[in-house]
């Protein structure tokens, strides 16, 4: 047995009780160390087998040896597994298998829910979510999907960001989006959401502030309706007031 668990942003106070619960049943947890490290005193009675990044196809194989085995694993992932998380991945490897084992998803809080509760109400309205990561997405790819939302005019939440090896991407993707959003939009930017060390600032599109985003920050761009009122966003939801 498997449960794919959402931890969501690293501090026991964002997670949900049924995360929690599902930890407590496990013999064995399975994770990234850094994600693993955020939860240590919810797991100080387990078997824990630990890796680095990159390594997600090692650990859902682990998962899924050790649940053939008969044990109760915990694989975790950070924000929610089935959004950039393990549950895909380790369904995809299980569908491969003779013999599958019993998988159960437990649902966390994703990166763009806890930035926006900081920033105020910023994606009340119709939004999507974009990794400006290219490791396993081409970047025209990534670059077409930012041109169609910001066009659609969707709230845009941007998750990996900015990068050692990718530092121009999230200016070129505020470049793409430019030709559709207006230099007043609304930008929420926070770093490390939910954790130790939370930062926010709020500013407007075109006083974009690169410099101070990285991979544990999350942006989030409004649509033509949002606004900023007392330090927050608001992107209204059609409400006649």
């Amino acid at each position: 047995m498997i449960y794919v668990i959402g931890s969501g942003p690293g501090n026991k106070d964002f997670m949900t009780l049924e995360a929690i619960e599902a930890i407590k049943k496990c013999d064995t947890i399975v994770g990234y160390k850094t994600y693993i490290n955020l939860i240590k005193d919810l797991i100080e009675d387990k078997e824990l087998v630990e890796n680095g990044m990159r390594q997600e196809k090692e650990r859902c194989e682990m998962a899924l040896k050790l649940s053939s085995e008969g044990k109760i694993v915990g694989l975790i992932s950070g924000g929610d597994s089935g959004i950039y998380g393990m549950a895909g991945l380790v369904y995809e490897l299980n569908s491969k298998l003779e013999k599958k084992e019993e998988i159960k998803i437990v649902c966390g809080v994703t990166s763009s829910i806890s930035a926006a509760s900081v920033l105020g109400a910023p994606i009340m309205h119709d939004f999507c979510q974009i990794s400006l990561s290219d490791l396993m997405t081409d970047w025209k790819l990534i670059e077409k999907r930012i041109s169609l939302a910001a066009e659609a005019d969707f709230v845009i939440a941007i998750y990996n960001p900015r990068s050692k090896g990718r530092s121009e991407h999230l200016k070129r993707a505020f470049e793409i989006m430019g030709e559709y959003k207006s230099p007043s939009t609304p930008v929420g930017i926070v770093k490390n959401s939910g954790r130790d060390g939370q930062e926010m600032y709020i500013m407007e599109f075109k006083d974009m502030n690169f410099d101070i985003c990285d991979m544990s920050t999350m942006v989030i761009v409004g649509n033509k309706e949002s606004y900023i009122d007392d330090g927050k966003i608001i992107t209204p939801r059609g409400y006649n007031i």
